[in-house]
């Protein structure tokens, strides 16, 4: 079972890190920042439609703040969504401006809402944690999945991503009869491999979602993570594979049930083919953020100690003995990618 026992270190953005972020125009100036949006006078639980706490709280500005920062966050929704037009803001306005009090960075959730036919979006206003943003920046350049995300300063601007959330999904519509088990449980093994691969630790069914695609004639299911806060921090090698949380237990029992350990290889090798295609097709791009990870600390030294043994025993390749930081693990896991 894969355990986390101490909360995770906030890192701040290195220089290196910024000047990827420019380069790729992910570094964009934005109106408002996280710290302003401290400045609300009250707040009130968030429960859902159920009843149920959500744990987290909407927030109130006073009225000499309000109407400044719902103009703001809309500007940040146009820039986010149309590369800046301020056009599309003419029949948006802000319905509500939640706070997730138990998460590691706090964020800030936006609702935006369209007043001619009431259709809404959301995206999230965070403190910029180092390694998010790498974890943002790896899962659009390494896994089947683009992300819309900005950064200034000590602020990061995050898109929703849209799914059933993994922890509803195995409570909820596991005995559904339209249920596809076999695609579903092949989609874990391709998602665990993923993570694996490119060090994307904790992914317990909270911190996923499960996005679900009918088809003529089957349904098709995508596993997308949601929390990047775990990229390549952890020392243990099972926080980087989802099957090993118990939260998870439910999609694992069905690989069990429905794919045989020969199937299960060969969609460990179709996602690893895939990736790698990824890696050939985004070349720079990687070359440019492994190059910043490598000058930057966003783990403890004990956890690279820990986390570069244990692939060593697990790959048989010493490569990773040699490696003094996360950016040269993540640099010798992709190798080993190409090398098979």
């Amino acid at each position: 079972m894969a355990l986390i026992s101490k909360k995770k270190r906030i890192y701040p953005i290195s220089n290196g890190l910024r000047r990827y972020l420019i380069k790729y125009s992910r570094e964009v100036d934005i109106p408002i920042h996280y710290h302003e949006l401290l400045r609300y006078s009250n707040s009130i639980a968030l429960y859902d439609s159920k009843e149920q706490d959500t744990l987290w709280e909407t927030v109130f500005y006073d009225q000499s703040d309000r109407e400044e920062i719902h103009l703001n966050v809309k500007k940040i929704y146009a820039l986010l969504k149309a590369g800046g037009d301020m056009t599309v803001m003419e029949h948006l306005y802000v319905d509500r401006i939640d706070l997730c009090v138990y998460g590691n960075t706090q964020p800030f959730r936006v609702r935006i809402v369209n007043r001619i036919n009431d259709n809404f979006d959301y995206f999230y206003v965070k403190n910029a944690d180092a390694s998010r943003v790498y974890g943002l920046e790896l899962e659009h350049l390494l896994s089947p999945n683009r992300i819309s995300y900005l950064v200034h300063q000590n602020t990061l601007i995050e898109e929703h991503i849209a799914g059933i959330p993994g922890d509803k999904f195995m409570r909820l519509h596991m005995e559904d009869p339209h249920l596809n088990p076999i695609r579903l449980a092949k989609e874990f093994v391709k998602f665990n491999e993923r993570c694996f691969v490119r060090l994307l630790g904790d992914m317990h069914s909270s911190n996923f979602v499960i996005d679900v695609t009918p088809d003529f004639e089957e349904t098709h299911y995508r596993i997308r993570a949601i929390d990047f806060d775990q990229q390549s921090y952890e020392g243990k090698r099972t926080i980087y594979l989802p099957q090993y949380f118990k939260e998870n237990n439910a999609l694992i029992q069905l690989g069990m049930k429905y794919i045989t350990p020969e199937s299960m290889v060969q969609y460990q090798k179709e996602e690893r083919a895939l990736i790698s295609t990824r890696l050939k097709s985004s070349r720079q791009g990687i070359e440019d953020i492994l190059r910043a990870m490598e000058h930057d600390t966003i783990a403890l030294p004990e956890n690279v100690l820990a986390l570069k043994t244990e692939l060593a025993k697990y790959y048989h390749n010493d490569d990773f003995l040699a490696c003094k930081n996360m950016g040269q693990i993540m640099r010798t896991s992709l190798a080993q990618l190409l090398k098979k």
